[in-house]
């Protein structure tokens, strides 16, 4: 038999027992009680207590407790049980909101204008709705100072250079990665560098750049070939994926303090995540990862609940072809998966999705300040300016509003403290329409964290 039919036996294979997990999965990960979650694993069945996201193996006996106890709804029969099992422990979440967090990341939309024409595009193309303009230097100056103001000698920040294209702005890009540097050394401040890039701009020399100050280069690609060229073409219809190949593979062959991922966004048009993680992993990035398209400014591609199943499967799939290679020893950058089980280890438990309109903000190339990048332009995410600074009431008001506590249907799931609520963007466009999805993936990653914490635990190491 020949590699490549071997190969693709195996891709069938693992599709198949993705599917029937998946199928399995969707009706496990439902919720039954904002308490708890009955996770069940080939050697037994963990229990996951969703205060301080904690998992415990527990015995059949106490299964079928817990389980007479899901079926009949009782809320106060299950803080009983978690007391007796000597599970329970003081509320860590409650429902105060952060306040006037400091920022320790801001990203720069350096270019707010684009040179492709992806149809989804969140940023309306590029330019975020408005006309198309570059960040000055001097607007970049005064970001980085608003990051480094407060600052701690010792203490980390984050600089993303966002777009549009950032690239198309290179000069100021460069300019501003030279003088936040300066200033974090002079600071004794750590300033980290990120971007993110479809690629199609790169030059030779954009690899030693990155290289030498550390950047983590994130590539839009969206599959392999044609599928990319679909999703991600130029404004005149031609596509981009072969001149993207051979202007990345410098930073590839170069990245060594530089670290280079490819990000996928995912819609019914580019489902085969098998293939195209295991080509992208193969040509050396340093790790890949997926993302469904719930909301784009043309309405175009945007996944359905039978699309977000259907993803469930592949990301399972992906999953799955992790854990074979992680349990031979090999290491295999599947972004998603590394950090869910990260999350789950350490036992993440958060009122929040991430860092938006607290510790991170976006800023516009007006100098205008945003909840994040996704929010630039938008008055729902409005949060001050580079010369007022932060406005603390918007601010606040923001992160009450957006606390887990006071989202429907949240409160009454169990995975709200790995989730957070969901992307705060997505949400107030489109609604809650990822939640199975989510769920379905938190639980086949918790089950995948008990075989692994057995079969490799040098992984966790």
């Amino acid at each position: 038999m020949s590699p490549a039919i071997t190969q693709q036996s195996g891709a069938d294979s693992l599709a198949v027992i993705a599917s029937e997990l998946a199928s399995l999965i969707n009706i496990k990960s439902v919720p039954r009680s904002p308490q708890i979650h009955l996770v069940p694993t080939a050697h037994n069945t963990q229990l996951f207590v969703v205060n301080g996201s904690r998992l415990h193996n527990i015995s059949s006996t106490v299964e079928a407790r817990i389980e007479q106890l899901l079926q009949q709804r009782d809320e106060a029969g299950i803080a009983n049980e978690l007391i007796a099992l000597g599970l329970d422990m003081p509320v860590l979440i409650n429902d105060e909101p952060l306040q006037s967090p400091k920022i320790y990341a801001l990203s720069l939309a350096i270019a707010q204008k684009c040179n492709m024409g992806c149809t989804y595009c969140y940023a309306d193309q590029g330019d975020f709705g408005g006309p198309m303009k570059n960040m000055t230097t001097d607007t970049a100056r005064q970001s980085i100072n608003l990051l480094l103001k407060d600052c701690e000698p010792g203490s980390k920040v984050q600089v993303t250079f966002l777009g549009g294209e950032p690239l198309i702005n290179r000069k100021a890009l460069r300019d501003t990665t030279v003088y936040a540097f300066e200033e974090g050394r002079r600071k004794n401040v750590q300033v980290n560098f990120s971007l993110t890039s479809n690629g199609t701009l790169l030059k030779e020399d954009d690899a030693a750049f990155f290289e030498e100050y550390g950047f983590a280069v994130t590539i839009s690609l969206d599959g392999i070939g044609e599928q990319h060229d679909q999703l991600r073409p130029m404004k005149n219809g031609a596509g981009t994926y072969q001149q993207i190949i051979e202007k990345i593979r410098p930073l590839l062959a170069t990245q060594r303090r530089m670290q280079v991922s490819a990000r996928v966004t995912v819609t019914p048009a580019n489902m085969d995540l098998t293939k195209t993680l295991q080509e992208f992993v193969d040509m050396g990035f340093h790790s890949v990862g997926f993302s469904p398209l719930l909301r784009s400014s043309s309405g175009k591609g945007e996944m359905s609940k039978e699309d977000l199943d259907q993803m469930l499967q592949g990301m399972i799939a992906c999953g799955l072809l992790f854990e074979q290679h992680v349990i031979m020893g090999k290491r295999f950058p599947f972004l998603n998966m590394v950090n869910a089980l990260k999350e789950i280890a350490k036992g993440t438990h958060r009122p929040y999705p991430c860092g938006a309109g607290a510790g991170y903000m976006g800023v516009s190339a007006d100098g205008e300040l945003a909840a994040c990048h996704r929010f630039v332009n938008e008055p729902a995410g409005h949060m001050g300016d580079l010369i007022n600074g932060i406005n603390p009431t918007l601010q606040n008001d923001w992160l009450a509003s957006r606390h887990v506590h006071h989202q429907e249907p949240c409160h009454q799931c169990w995975a709200r403290y790995l989730c957070g609520g969901g992307c705060h963007h997505e949400v107030l466009e489109r609604g809650r329409t990822a939640c199975d999805y989510i769920r379905g993936w938190l639980h086949y990653t918790m089950q995948a964290h008990e075989r692994l914490a057995r079969l490799a635990p040098h992984w966790y190491k």
